[in-house]
């Protein structure tokens, strides 16, 4: 068991490796926010929506304030009767979207699959997406899974996610290693 766990650890630290040729990166950075939808907010944890509603403002802002994209990704569904122009199908009112936001339309679980999230994010010079919105056990996890394999850097906000249960979101952030507003918010100033 030792054994297994200093390979890990030289294989993580290789990762790490800094090439001294590498080019230094800039963080250009959007926040994508996903599904906060009247027709699903009722399935998720009650405790959660308050608190991350508020977060997921607070990002809002916080991207406003540095001039920074707020991509919002809406859920259609035939299934559960979520279709554009339906009262349901739009986001809760208390979440601080603006109409001059890009609008994706996903029906599946990623934001990238079947959409025109990868074509707008490049448009825009976009490598790195701040996760939030619902669920965190679902649609956040898949567009995070996924923004990877479209070669972006991806973070969930902690405590900017609501899933069904609180147990399940708590643990996504865990696992996952999601990132405090706070922290966030020092990620955005040192790109200006």
């Amino acid at each position: 068991m030792k054994k297994l766990a200093y390979l890990t650890i030289i294989m993580a630290l290789s990762c790490l490796t800094v090439n001294s040729q590498t080019e230094k990166k800039e963080m250009k950075p959007a926040l994508v926010v996903i599904d906060v939808q009247n027709a699903f907010l009722p399935y998720m944890s009650k405790t959660d929506q308050e608190m991350a509603i508020e977060m997921m403002n607070w990002a809002i802002g916080a991207f406003r304030k540095f001039d920074l994209p707020v991509i919002r990704v809406y859920h259609q569904s035939d299934e559960w009767g979520v279709k554009p122009g339906a009262p349901e199908f739009e986001f809760a009112p208390s979440v601080q979207i603006a109409e001059t936001d890009p609008k994706i339309i996903k029906t599946y679980p990623s934001s990238f699959t079947k959409t025109d999230l990868d074509k707008l994010l490049k448009e825009k010079g976009i490598n790195t997406l701040f996760l939030c919105g619902l669920s965190s056990t679902g649609c956040v996890l898949a567009t995070y899974f996924d923004a990877g394999s479209h070669d972006y850097k991806a973070f969930m906000l902690k405590d900017a996610m609501i899933g069904p249960k609180e147990s399940y979101t708590d643990a996504v952030e865990d696992m996952f290693s999601a990132i405090d507003l706070e922290t966030a918010g020092y990620m955005l100033d040192i790109t200006r």
